[in-house]
């Protein structure tokens, strides 16, 4: 195992791990003892009707979601709802390739699908909180494969759902953008066929997929307008865009592992809804009996609104809902007070809607 303090609730802020036992994956590997990494808000009510499910999405972790997504007087109100964030498989907090022993440590882990993350999520659940149906299930990006994932898989348990910056069944473009995400790290010789000693030894790699994600992550009005000029960090401050590259994404990603990155890019590239329905998309969306929302970002490079209302009119029961923020995917971090005031305004009419 090798440490890593990104992944420490100092940094990371409070969580709680729950272990599943053994757990068969389908792809037909198995992790031994599944451990996942969640954070609750709020009070589960007694009829236990009020519970949302947040899964998180690529390099991400609860911290963003409780920072950014979830208050008193938001739509993610903890006084009202009670509010379940869990880390998916691989992400760094939860079981992941640097964080076990054994013969699934590091680059012997075994490949997770997005169904996998589902279902453990669906276990962690009914074996913690006797949850059984969810108010709502709302994610970003990879955290939006896993929406559609619930909605179509276990249709019945969802109410409610809001897919944020993400498709049902991931594209072409998607998958090659991915690839060249997890290339920049394997092509790093310190990467050592995953078998390195500390992340800080796949420092190049690990920068060269921060500069890609600078590329297609944020927009290229964000960069033409200067808008990284307004981002705001604590203790972090930045003159020029290589300054605001260096001291935002380049420290962002050096801080991670990079075989959970690995390990969720390869999920990121198959998700895809359609594998319940012999790729059959139509199909497969046709199982969704939740008011659905379907919320792109107007400037996301990859997952573009066009993508997502193409899925959203296969639908039943619901809207597309396009949300501005010139970030681009990078929105999702909440840079912008009309970008989080659309999520709110969407949230909020969307459970109020009596299914």
């Amino acid at each position: 195992m090798i440490d890593n303090a990104f992944y420490t609730p100092e940094v990371q802020g409070a969580y709680q791990l729950h272990s599943l036992g053994g757990f068969d994956l389908e792809e037909g590997g198995r992790i031994p003892d599944l451990r996942l990494a969640y954070a609750t808000y709020g009070e589960l009510n007694a009829a236990k009707d009020n519970a949302i499910l947040i899964p998180t999405w690529f390099s991400g972790t609860h911290a963003t979601w409780e920072q950014v997504y979830i208050g008193p007087g938001r739509a993610l109100d903890p006084t009202r709802w009670f509010i379940v964030v869990v880390n998916q498989i691989g992400n760094g907090l939860s079981t992941s390739p640097h964080n076990t022993d054994g013969d699934i440590a590091m680059s012997r882990f075994p490949q997770v699908r997005i169904g996998d993350d589902v279902r453990a999520q669906q276990q962690l659940a009914a074996e913690l909180f006797g949850i059984e149906r969810w108010a709502l299930v709302v994610g970003g990006s990879m955290g939006a494969q896993q929406t559609y994932e619930w909605a179509v898989r276990f249709p019945e348990q969802v109410l409610r759902a809001a897919p944020i910056a993400g498709t049902a069944q991931n594209t072409p473009h998607d998958f090659l953008f991915t690839r060249t995400l997890m290339d920049a790290i394997t092509s790093d010789p310190g990467w050592n066929g995953g078998e390195y000693r500390s992340h800080t030894e796949v420092a190049e790699g690990l920068r060269r997929h921060a500069d890609i994600w600078a590329v297609l992550g944020l927009s290229t009005e964000f960069w033409r307008t200067e808008f990284w000029r307004g981002v705001e960090l604590p203790d972090v401050t930045w003159s020029t865009y290589d300054e605001f590259q260096e001291r935002f994404l380049h420290a962002t990603f050096l801080a991670m592992d990079p075989n959970a990155l690995l390990t969720m890019g390869w999920k990121w590239q198959r998700g895809d809804v359609t594998r319940h329905t012999d790729g059959d998309l139509a199909a497969a969306l046709g199982r969704i009996t939740a008011r659905t929302f379907v919320m792109p970002i107007d400037e996301d490079m990859f997952f573009p609104p066009r993508d997502c209302a193409a899925e959203q009119a296969l639908i039943k029961d619901s809207e597309l809902r396009v949300l501005p923020s010139i970030a681009g995917h990078f929105g999702l971090f909440g840079f912008e007070p009309a970008y989080l005031a659309e999520v709110d305004r969407n949230l909020g009419e969307l459970l109020d809607t009596e299914v």
